[in-house]
């Protein structure tokens, strides 16, 4: 078979080294959090990697590993854009007990560019007033926090402030994304962060952007008309499918994106995860109908990310996900903050050949 392997960056995988290192086990692109960056730092990464990709692998020392029917030239380096996915505001990393009573406030413009280092832990700042409007008009009472590993019951909704009790604890920081189990309602822009991602990075020909949250086929279309507008020529754009609707929509969307992303994390906490498996199996035989690649995404192989092998479920699944037409995967944890990112691209890159 022959699939592509999306390799997210970060803290464990920082060096040029280890981005030689990827290539050679298997990652065919980088994937870049641009939440999880202030602009001038993202600017960094986006030279370092301009500077890595102009290397060339043959006779080169520094990164002889690297794999020579690689054609970094044509080489993409993926920036995941905010759209219109809630995260958590500037808070401190802590614990959340489960039974404790939580606070979530409107975060101020202003506050958002703090670094959350003097939160109180029993108060979440979400910066995204449209979630509080949801909150009150369009959900079951359930909040899913980081893709369901932490879950919140609400209380007491408000138009600025939330009173919610923790369901299942765990560890919260900033940025990580936060849902309303159920709700549709939500207001489709692209983040303010988004546009000045956008100005720094029109300069990069090998940049594409993934676009969070789409609803449907109407709101890709219009951000295929906004790129057009700010004259960045015609750039790739990818959907990422989070949302029921958008994967109803699938083939409308693959109209106006030039790839998909099948995200399981936030459709799972979109949605629970046992009518995410449901939906997804029912979409399982329109991949191929879809004219445009679909990749799978969200916890493909999450067992590597503190083991050193995968479970056989991964492999399995792995194994059937690209016989059914997925034309690749998105490594996410698995090779940003894991303990075994070569590992991952190599067990990724299992079943392809040529």
């Amino acid at each position: 078979m022959n699939y592509r392997i999306v390799a997210t960056l970060g803290p464990a995988t920082d060096e040029q080294q280890m981005w030689g290192s990827l290539v050679a086990a298997g990652a065919t692109a980088f994937r870049l959090n641009t939440a999880h960056f202030r602009l001038d730092i993202l600017q960094s990464w986006l030279e370092a990697i301009a500077h890595f990709l102009a290397e060339s692998p043959a006779g080169n020392d520094r990164f002889p590993e690297r794999a020579a029917s690689v054609d970094v030239d044509a080489f993409p380096v993926i920036l995941d854009l905010q759209a219109s996915k809630w995260r958590i505001g500037n808070v401190k990393s802590n614990m959340l007990e489960s039974g404790a009573s939580v606070q979530l406030v409107l975060e101020t413009e202003g506050d958002e560019q703090g670094d959350g280092s003097g939160s109180d832990p029993g108060i979440l700042p979400i910066p995204h007033p449209d979630f509080f409007t949801a909150a009150q008009i369009d959900a079951d009472g359930k909040i899913a926090v980081n893709d369901g590993k932490v879950m919140l019951r609400i209380e007491s909704p408000g138009k600025r402030r939330i009173t919610a009790r923790v369901t299942r604890g765990g560890e919260i920081s900033a940025r990580k994304g936060i849902s309303l189990v159920g709700s549709e309602y939500r207001v489709e822009h692209l983040h303010r962060n988004d546009m000045q991602v956008l100005e720094m990075a029109r300069r990069y020909p090998f940049v594409r952007y993934a676009l969070s949250y789409v609803k449907d086929g109407v709101e890709m279309s219009n951000y295929r008309r906004l790129f057009q507008e700010r004259g960045t020529g015609a750039p790739y754009l990818i959907a990422k499918v989070e949302r029921a609707s958008a994967l109803e929509d699938a083939e409308q969307i693959a109209g106006y994106a030039d790839e998909l992303w099948i995200c399981r994390g936030d459709l799972g906490a979109e949605l629970g995860a046992a009518a995410m498996a449901e939906k997804l199996f029912r979409f399982l035989p329109r991949i191929r109908r879809i004219p445009k690649p679909v990749f799978l995404a969200g916890q493909v192989l999450e067992h590597l990310t503190a083991h050193p092998t995968p479970t056989r479920s991964e492999i399995s699944y792995l194994y059937e996900a690209l016989q059914r037409g997925f034309a690749g995967v998105v490594l996410s944890d698995e090779t940003a903050v894991g303990a075994y990112p070569l590992e991952s691209c190599r067990v990724a890159a299992l079943f392809r050949s040529g």
